[in-house]
């Protein structure tokens, strides 16, 4: 059909044999016992793995076989070399022929579905990486996390749930692992076990591969969200309420630095996202990142991004290095994806010598871990300093810390909003402006809570209004539960 795409010879796949699955034997019953009162909540019963019928998996199982098969028939048909020059649609048509072709001469027969499924699994194959095609087009996943081969997990709505999608064992997986490494000018092997990279979409990538991993490569990707949220998006999904919203838009318009704390995964990027569109067009932004993922709508936005050691170990430009190099590059503000080591040093150095408005995001559960964090990163970056004197430093650069969490039902909430108000002899004095109120947990273990100021009127109330947010008194009045 296509011949440029194929080898002058082929040779024949070999048959593989699938293993048959056995029912599980259930358990024999426990003899009854006298009643005892418990005060404990019984265990959930739904099962964290998937659960398919029999003749469903019996099916992709089936069709495994087949596409394993298949796949080693296509590496010894295609022309590797003149790949990169087909065209989707070509290619895909070569795919589908030497794949009728082989069916045809085994006498395997499938119906229209499974076959255009098959030549979609054999593309992704080919052409993209293999199982993980699938759940990376999947808009309701979040994370997807591989527990070796035959273990993937995804997130959905906060929740994790176990997918079917698995891989044919750690060759497989490896191979899959090494093209997205290699495809960024990394290497990840036995010398080098781990890797940062990112995906062609952006997506964030990280692997960890044997001996280290020790049953079977670990693979994490935070997929980038190509429609970011708005600051609309999130009060409409109650991450925060409007009048948090209102005060969060006073507080970036006149250029108060900001920190955004919380967990792995609780929002802290989305958040950062979100504020960010409260920037004036007119100001000139500049952000740092180790993986860029931040999605700034301005005009004057200059983007950076670290770069880890090459294999000889040079080359490498850490996140301190782009802040100095940035300090001189006459930015408005600086945001810094995230604070996690010697660079906060030079972070705090730019939020106190006239680049007000910046933010950045760091690792805390709370606003006074936060201020703790920043301590320990100011030791770690061997600065020799009086403990008062750092405190003065991250009393008069930061501003205003925004805590994000991620709650137990999988909701992502803003929750709490808190000011540095100075010093207090020894000790950061800070006050708490609005918070998640919790009331309770339904039936179904959802939170029950509501979003309220705490009665303290804004520090910086008089900034506002002299630059011409004068907010209403109103929206600092605690707010009673429904």
């Amino acid at each position: 059909m296509f011949s440029r795409y194929r080898k002058s010879a082929s040779s024949a796949p070999r048959k593989t044999a699938g293993a048959q699955p056995t029912a599980a034997t259930p358990a024999a019953a426990a003899p009854a016992a006298a009643p005892v009162t418990s005060l404990r909540k019984p265990p959930q019963k739904a099962p964290a793995g998937a659960q398919p019928m029999d003749k469903e998996r019996k099916r992709k199982e089936r069709l495994g076989e087949i596409k394993i098969e298949l796949h080693r028939a296509l590496l010894d048909n295609l022309n590797l070399a003149a790949l990169d020059t087909a065209s989707e649609a070509d290619l895909r048509a070569e795919i589908s022929a030497i794949a009728g072709e082989l069916l045809q001469e085994k006498g395997i027969v499938l119906n229209r579905e499974d076959r255009a499924q098959l030549t979609q699994e054999l593309y992704d194959e080919v052409k993209g990486l293999g199982p993980l095609e699938t759940l990376l087009k999947d808009e309701t996943i979040s994370d997807i996390l591989v527990n070796g081969p035959h273990q993937i997990f995804v997130e959905r709505f906060g929740k994790l749930e176990m997918s079917d999608v698995t891989f044919k064992d750690e060759r497989h997986l490896l191979r899959i692992i090494d093209k997205i490494v290699s495809a960024v000018g990394r290497r990840v092997d036995e010398s080098n076990p781990y890797v940062d990279a990112r995906l062609a979409d952006g997506s964030r990538f990280n692997a960890m591969v044997p001996p280290i991993a020790v049953d079977g490569s670990l693979v994490s990707i935070r997929k980038f969200k190509k429609d970011k949220l708005g600051i609309d998006d999130l009060v409409r999904f109650g991450a925060f309420s409007e009048e948090m919203a209102a005060y969060l838009q006073a507080a970036v318009a006149t250029r108060l630095n900001i920190v955004v704390s919380g967990g792995t995964g609780s929002g802290k990027t989305t958040t950062l996202n979100a504020l960010s569109s409260f920037i004036d067009n007119s100001e000139r932004i500049l952000t740092i990142e180790d993986t860029a993922e931040l999605q700034l709508q301005q005009v004057h936005v200059g983007r950076m991004e670290t770069r880890p050691p090459n294999v000889e170990g040079k080359g490498e430009v850490t996140a301190r290095d782009c802040i100095k190099n940035a300090l001189r590059m006459r930015p408005d503000r600086i945001i810094v994806g995230e604070t996690r080591g010697e660079e906060v040093i030079d972070m705090l150095q730019a939020m106190n010598t006239g680049h007000d408005g910046s933010m950045t995001t760091i690792h805390a559960n709370n606003a006074r871990d936060a201020i703790s964090r920043l301590e320990n990163m100011v030791a770690m970056a061997g600065i020799e300093m009086p403990l008062k004197a750092v405190r003065n430093q991250i009393a008069s650069a930061v501003n205003v810390i925004v805590q994000a969490s991620r709650l137990q039902d999988g909701s992502r909430r803003m929750t709490s909003i808190t000011e540095i108000t100075g010093m207090e002899g020894e000790v950061i004095s800070m006050q708490e402006v609005f918070r998640f109120q919790r009331v309770g947990l339904t039936a179904d273990n959802k939170i029950i809570g509501h979003f309220t100021a705490t009665g303290v009127r804004s520090n910086f109330s008089e900034r506002f209004r002299l630059w011409g947010f004068d907010l209403p008194a109103t929206i600092y009045d605690p707010v009673a539960a429904e």
